[in-house]
């Protein structure tokens, strides 16, 4: 682990360099193991790692106004946390998406119950009407103990982060900008609360300021984060739609609030519905169906209530097709009253849930927490 905290600051040093992204980052990584070893290699080297001529020499020619130690005592000053992606503390849902960050900065706090997250986007111009959902959903999620991640912007983003808060909730702000800088800088106050109750993160270094082309690369870590999103309101071109895009594509459920047919702010939603999204006319058409139900009790269950064998088992026999409760029972080979015992536990902990009549499915967290 010692290791593993001395080569963080070469990769935060990297993270300085133009270019070097997931792809880049992963060819160094498998070449060279630890980062210090790729920080101070020679262009030959570089290029024998599977980089191009370009980038090895964008590398070469920008280490000398780079200092690592330098990176990490800027990011101590600013109270600011770098996780890599192979540390155990980086998000394991963020780790399920292709176009993961190699390094993700942290201001304030990511804890287990983030695991449950529901990120609400919509267009920065909301209607009375867009404001009144945004809230009331927000806030009923929130207080089912699910964390809420946005974007921190003006519009529907701030309405869901504050009436998390509000609500005694957790709420994540992704960030398009480093971490040193509010933007807008009108959020500075509901960013300071965020921190302390919540989290800040950002893949950008910081001192980076906020441009355009950021805020839809940021936009798959906050999909990345959930386990679904909500878009409430937004037009055809609307930022939140890309949203939208990136949670399907990274097998995220989309839910979207239907809205007034003469409004422009609601073509975005109903685009969404017409594909497919789930319409979302209250907080309970969210959480049955993300299985969030019973988060409380989830979160209870899995700190009070260790895993047996007999669950283990029974999820290597359940996957993401339904199967009959008489099937599991075949396959393990077990009692069927040992086999509905489990069944129940584990859809208590929100391992397991029902789909139809005595048949069930698994969710993601079961992979996580048994290895299967």
């Amino acid at each position: 682990m010692a290791d593993q905290a001395n080569d963080i600051q070469y990769w935060v040093a990297f993270n300085r360099i133009p270019g070097i992204g997931r792809a880049r980052y992963s060819l160094l990584e498998k070449h060279f193991g630890r980062l210090e070893n790729a920080w101070t290699a020679t262009p030959a080297e570089l290029r024998a790692a599977g980089l191009d001529e370009k980038t090895a020499a964008t590398i070469v020619a920008q280490r000398p106004k780079i200092s690592p130690e330098a990176e990490m005592e800027r990011l101590a000053r600013y109270g600011v946390q770098a996780i890599i992606w192979n540390d155990p503390a980086y998000p394991p849902r963020l780790k399920e998406i292709y176009d993961l960050p190699p390094v993700l900065y942290l201001r304030g706090e990511l804890t287990e119950a983030d695991e449950w997250a529901l990120a609400v986007v919509g267009t920065r111009r909301p209607t009375p009407y867009g404001r009144q959902v945004a809230e009331h959903l927000a806030a009923d999620v929130a207080a089912q103990r699910v964390t809420i991640v946005s974007g921190l912007a003006r519009g529907i983003d701030s309405i869901a982060h504050r009436a998390a808060l509000d609500s005694g909730g957790r709420t994540i702000a992704v960030m398009a900008c480093g971490l040193d800088i509010v933007y807008p800088p009108e959020h500075l106050k509901l960013a300071q609360e965020i921190r302390e109750r919540g989290a800040l993160v950002s893949d950008y270094p910081l001192g980076t300021q906020p441009q355009g082309h950021y805020f839809p690369r940021r936009n798959r870590i906050m999909s990345g984060l959930s386990l679904g999103v909500l878009m409430v309101e937004g037009d055809l071109k609307s930022g939140a739609l890309i949203t939208a895009s990136l949670a399907l594509e990274q097998n995220r459920e989309v839910f979207a609030v239907p809205g007034s047919v003469f409004s422009a702010q609601s073509r975005g939603t109903h685009r969404l519905i017409q594909e497919g999204a789930k319409l979302v006319q209250n907080v309970q058409d969210i959480l049955e169906e993300l299985n969030l139900t019973m988060v409380p009790q989830q979160m209870e269950m899995k700190e009070l209530v260790p895993a047996s064998d007999t669950e283990a088992l029974l999820l290597r026999h359940i996957s993401t097709e339904p199967i009959h409760i008489d099937e599991v029972r075949r396959r393990s080979g077990l009692p069927i009253a040992a086999v509905s015992s489990a069944l129940a536990m584990l859809e208590l902990k929100g391992l397991v849930r029902q789909m139809g009549p005595m048949s069930y499915v698994r969710t993601r967290e079961a992979g996580a927490v048994y290895g299967t």
